[in-house]
């Protein structure tokens, strides 16, 4: 059964990974033609352009791929449930999905920081990838670069918003652990 909860988890969460970068992409107005890009759209398409039919955006908001989000947690946690216990809790569940899109979108925030971090080191500017995950992240960094300026030649933005992070994680899980 662990098996089969770990093969569960680490397809749905992957999935729900591409659903959110295709999401963060909009809000970021990132370049759509850029290869990363690329794969994250092609990957989603399939299931967000049939749901754009049905649930049209609300302003800037892309409602189909939140959705998709959502219902990506929410078949994982139903699926779960019922290999654990044999039974499906629906009202939990339809509370804990969000509670799951929101501690992914936290995990692959972090992740795109520390890859962020670790191309700069090693990379020379010109990698697609890089330049994607320069325009997902500069929003969050700026505000903080002004505040906090470059000492020695390192910028600590991506060390203050990983701890920030973290912060929101640990207080999140703590918050809902009374539930």
């Amino acid at each position: 059964m662990q098996a089969l909860q770990f093969l569960i988890n680490t397809v749905f969460n992957l999935f729900l990974m591409v659903v959110i970068l295709r999401f963060w992409l909009q809000l970021a107005r990132a370049d759509f033609y850029n290869p990363f890009s690329q794969f994250v759209v092609k990957a989603t398409n399939p299931i967000v352009l049939p749901l754009r039919r049905l649930i049209p955006s609300i302003g800037s908001i892309d409602t189909a791929t939140v959705l998709l989000a959502y219902l990506v947690a929410l078949v994982k946690l139903l699926l779960i449930q019922f290999i654990l216990i044999k039974a499906v809790a629906l009202p939990h569940s339809f509370f804990w999905a969000g509670i799951v899109v929101v501690k992914e979108a936290f995990s692959l925030l972090f992740w795109i920081l520390v890859i962020r971090a670790l191309l700069s080191w090693f990379s020379q500017g010109n990698n697609p990838i890089e330049q994607v995950m320069h325009q997902l992240t500069e929003p969050l960094l700026r505000p903080i670069r002004r505040i906090l300026p470059p000492m020695g030649g390192l910028d600590l933005s991506v060390l203050v918003v990983l701890i920030g992070l973290q912060f929101l994680n640990i207080l999140l899980s703590e918050w809902f652990r009374g539930f």
